[in-house]
């Protein structure tokens, strides 16, 4: 029996105890909570309430996008002739150090009877160019133009059956962080597809003031060129054109010619022949921190304008030194890519609406687009369209003036009696009227062909100046 009360006795002080431990320990806790939850500060950090589960349900399908794009995007190869070092055995043989050379691209058919675009790099100094369709059907090409700004070429090869296109979208409406898929052939495997997003717009890579690329994720390497960037509905919006990259391959960042800036070009080539650019008429630069405390000013975004080019539109529309522009037909301007790459979709004559910020006040202008009056030939300089009293001073019917030499070939120029003012009236024996003759000799010329230039001088003489 007093083992058995002996036993009990433990037992209840065993159950004290526990009892007292839960209550001090426990509930302390409990109530170092509840004062914790009551002294929490007024602000607190906003916290989403979307789950993974909300997220996979909601991602995106580019099944049928993928499925439409890889039937219109071909494989285009580029056999050219280039010259190696001459070797003994060539000297023996007597034969030429010249060799085939090939090189591969892609392009995206754009209409059903066979037009193709893809990237003047694809193409350029081109012997042969083929092209492969997805089904493996082989077609001779032929080139209808190029353009070496935007780096934009159109092919047409002849085909008896309609063929599967891909219809161009609007690239000014895309956004940042939208879905993309780059379709082509990297590193000749065909009928590639890879998808990102939408990185960043109007990207410069060069600091050129020509080139306004969209920036993507998607995965591009080496034989992308002249591909599609196709949207989640299937529709055209880039031409992939080039990557950053140490190694000479994709690691995160591609980039693609804006498809209303590839469509303006290629209508350009089979209406006019050649690029019909659009010139506001202003120099000026992109306002950033260290140009608006050196201007004096608060503004950080928008085009600073510092000169207005006589007779352009810009002058006689109004705009004025120091006038910022703010936007471009509602495209925002924050650096001269958005102002250069929303003019490359426009034409001479067309009409832009020029909002600028002058005395604090915005004030909205309409300017006329003026053709380009000047163009920078190699070896030369600048050259523009001659006026009636240039010819007439020399009693002349054609050519174009120089009004600023190569600053390289300046010197040369000179001690030849070549100055500013010089009259150029032929090419290689053709006749130059405009600047737009000169060019288009220039690009039809082969890379082989030596250049004649026939020029009359300041003093009415005719030389001619041969260069290989």
């Amino acid at each position: 029996m007093k083992k058995i009360l002996t036993l009990v006795v433990a037992s209840a002080l065993g159950g004290i105890l526990t009892l007292g431990a839960y209550t001090m320990f426990l509930e302390k806790d409990d109530a170092l909570v509840i004062t914790k939850t009551e002294s929490r500060p007024s602000s607190f950090i906003p916290t989403a309430n979307i789950t993974n589960a909300n997220l996979i349900n909601n991602a995106p399908d580019f099944t049928t996008a993928a499925e439409n794009t890889v039937h219109s995007v071909v494989h285009v190869k580029n056999t050219s002739i280039v010259s190696g070092r001459m070797t003994y055995q060539d000297l023996f043989l007597g034969r030429s150090s010249a060799r085939p050379q090939v090189g591969t691209g892609s392009g995206v058919i754009i209409s059903p009877d066979g037009y193709i675009i893809t990237n003047n790099h694809v193409i350029n100094n081109s012997q042969e160019l083929t092209v492969t369709l997805n089904d493996n059907r082989e077609y001779s090409a032929k080139i209808i133009g190029s353009d070496d700004k935007t780096d934009i070429a159109l092919l047409k090869i002849d085909t008896e059956e309609d063929l599967p296109y891909t219809a161009f979208g609007d690239s000014d409406q895309v956004k940042l962080g939208e879905w993309v898929l780059a379709v082509g052939n990297p590193f000749n495997l065909t009928s590639t597809v890879t998808a990102g997003i939408i990185s960043a717009k109007s990207r410069d890579l060069t600091g050129d003031s020509y080139q306004s690329f969209i920036q993507t994720d998607a995965a591009v390497n080496p034989g992308n060129s002249g591909g599609a960037l196709v949207n989640a509905n299937g529709d055209l919006i880039g031409i992939n054109t080039a990557i950053s990259s140490q190694t000479g391959s994709y690691i995160g960042y591609s980039f693609a010619v804006p498809s209303n800036i590839a469509r303006k070009v290629i209508e350009d080539i089979m209406e006019y022949g050649n690029v019909q650019n659009g010139i506001l008429g202003v120099n000026g630069v992109a306002l950033n921190n260290a140009f608006a405390e050196k201007l004096n000013i608060t503004d950080t975004e928008g085009f600073y304008v510092d000169s207005v080019e006589e007779g352009s539109g810009a002058e006689v529309a109004g705009i004025k030194k120091g006038d910022i522009i703010k936007k471009v037909d509602q495209v925002k301007i924050t650096k001269f890519a958005n102002l250069r790459g929303h003019l490359n979709t426009k034409r001479p004559d067309d009409v832009v609406n020029v909002t600028v910020l002058r005395d604090g006040d915005l004030k909205e202008i309409s300017v006329k687009l003026i053709r380009n009056q000047t163009f920078t030939m190699p070896l030369v300089g600048v050259i523009k369209n001659t006026e009636k009293e240039d010819l007439k001073k020399f009693n002349l019917e054609n050519g174009v003036k120089i009004i600023r030499l190569n600053d390289e070939y300046a010197q040369y120029w000179k001690q030849n009696g070549i100055s500013e003012g010089t009259i150029i009236t032929a090419i290689n024996t053709q006749k130059v009227n405009s600047i737009d003759d000169v060019q288009n000799i220039l690009k039809n010329k082969s890379p082989y062909e030596p250049l004649q230039i026939e020029l009359i001088n300041n003093r009415g003489e005719k030389e001619r100046y041969n260069f290989r």
